[in-house]
Parts: C-alpha cells; structure tokens; sequence
C-alpha cells in the first residue's frame, strides 16, 4: 500500500511502500506496520521498507514526533519464520539479523526525535524488542509482551537482552525469557516495561495526543536528550556528568534554548520550530 501523506504537513518527495504506512500529519510521523494477514510479523521487504522509513524520518526536519502501531489485531508477532524457512541454508540467523531487525531498532535508538509505541495485541520476538527500543511505550488493554524465542531453541534478540533488563530488571527478564509466557498490559505497566494502558478503542488518539504535544517540543532538546541517556548506558558517573555538561553546551546554543527562556521571562507558552 502507498504511504499517504495527510494535513498540512507535506514530504517533499512522499515514500511509497508496501508494507507499512507511512502518514506525516502536523509533525508526527505514524508508521503502520501494514501485514495484518500475518499478524505484521516481518519479512525482507518490510525489512527494508523500515529502514527506509527511518531513514526518511531522520533527514525530514518536518517529522518532530513518530507514532510505531501494527495494522489489525497485533502490533507485530516478530520474525515472519515461513519467510526464513523459505531461504533455509541461504544464511545464518546472525547475518540475517545484522541485516534487518538490527538496522530497525538501532536506527529508532538514534533518532533523535521522540518514538511512541502504540502497541495493539501482541508483540511477540523481534515484536517486542521493536517496541522496547522505542522511547515511550502506550498499550491498549488487549496488549500482550512476549518473548517468545525459547519457544523455537533461540535467544532473545533485537536489543532486548540490552533493554529488556534496564526496563524490568534481571528477575522478570529471565522470565520473560525462559517460561515465554504472555505479559499482559496491566502487569507490563505495574513491571515499568511500558508507560501507561488505555482502552483499546483509544489507543492511537492517546498516542496521537501524546505525539502532537511533542511535536510542538524543543525537538533538538528532546534529540539530545535521548542521546544522553543512550550514552549513559554504558557510562559511569563521572562519565555521564561530564557527557551532559558537553551537550549542555549543544543545547544551549539552539534557537529552541532562546525561544523558551524568552518566553519564560515575557510570561508566555513558548513556539518551539525545532531548532
């Protein structure tokens, strides 16, 4: 299907995909995993089509917030293994992983623009790791976390061993891990795996809202930010002080910077361009 372009807002040139929407509204970015046939479980082509995507959102200046979702009844069940069945013996899985699901989920990791989550039924495998690496998680009530990978003999994969941990702690990602049972919405807000639950019919207008409001954002704030806490994971104290005083300087530069403490001084809501 097409990707669409709605509102005001306009790509230059609008992307044209297969199997994921791609809507830029207003600033936020709301990708739609589009396979609902196959409960949007990945194969090459979305593979490709989302690093693309990623790529598209990086360089748009017009792109301030995104929005990740699944078409139909699932978020997205992970990797389509009848189209790694359909290869066997053409590669490993390491290589197959290098060249898809890592991309993905370090290209959202990098992108220093806010990434929500809005997680409808499950997101199993890969699926679960996508929406760990995202920034802020919203699930509808149905939502399901499964890491279901020692279902088939395999390690959890796609960050998750990385994000997983850092989310829930040891404990609960061992048992993700080991017993691959289903973490249902309620119990993954009360773990900290995802931010907050909404009704399910409410799940892409929460997220929207949500969205909206960071679009309007100091955007490079927000950028670097997120590329302080990624720093930070591997960093000690006196490593991350030293890291935020550098990007402090960064931030302190940007027209954004200016524009609130103009605002704050003349008493008003500031007018955030992203700058």
């Amino acid at each position: 299907m097409a990707g669409a372009v709605r509102g005001e807002t306009r790509l230059a040139a609008a992307p044209s995909f297969e199997t994921i929407r791609y809507e830029l509204d207003a600033g936020v970015l709301t990708i739609t995993l589009n396979r609902p046939e196959v409960l949007n479980s990945l194969n090459d082509t979305m593979a490709a089509e989302l690093i693309a995507a990623w790529k598209q959102a990086a360089r748009d200046d017009q792109v301030r917030a995104v929005i990740v979702t699944g078409a139909g009844r699932a978020f997205c069940a992970g990797q389509d293994l009848k189209a790694i069945s359909d290869e066997a013996g053409s590669r490993a899985i390491g290589d197959h992983l290098r060249k898809t699901w890592n991309p993905i989920v370090a290209r959202i990791r990098q992108l220093e623009k806010p990434v929500i989550a809005a997680v409808n039924g499950a997101a199993a495998g890969a699926g679960c790791s996508l929406a760990l690496a995202c920034d802020l998680r919203i699930a509808g009530e149905s939502a399901r976390f499964i890491q279901i990978f020692s279902r088939v003999g395999l390690i959890p994969d796609s960050g998750s061993t990385f994000l997983l941990p850092r989310l829930v702690g040891m404990a609960r990602t061992f048992e993700m891990a080991f017993t691959a049972e289903p973490v249902d919405a309620a119990t993954a807000e009360r773990w900290g795996l995802i931010n907050r639950v909404v009704p399910d019919d409410r799940l892409l207008d929460e997220a929207r809202a949500l969205a909206a409001r960071l679009a309007k954002g100091p955007t490079r704030a927000y950028g670097l930010t997120k590329r302080a806490v990624n720093r930070a994971l591997t960093l000690d104290f006196e490593g991350a002080l030293e890291y935020e005083a550098y990007l402090q300087d960064v931030a302190g530069r940007t027209a954004d910077h200016q524009e609130g403490v103009r605002a704050f001084l003349e008493k008003r809501d500031p007018q955030y361009e992203g700058k």
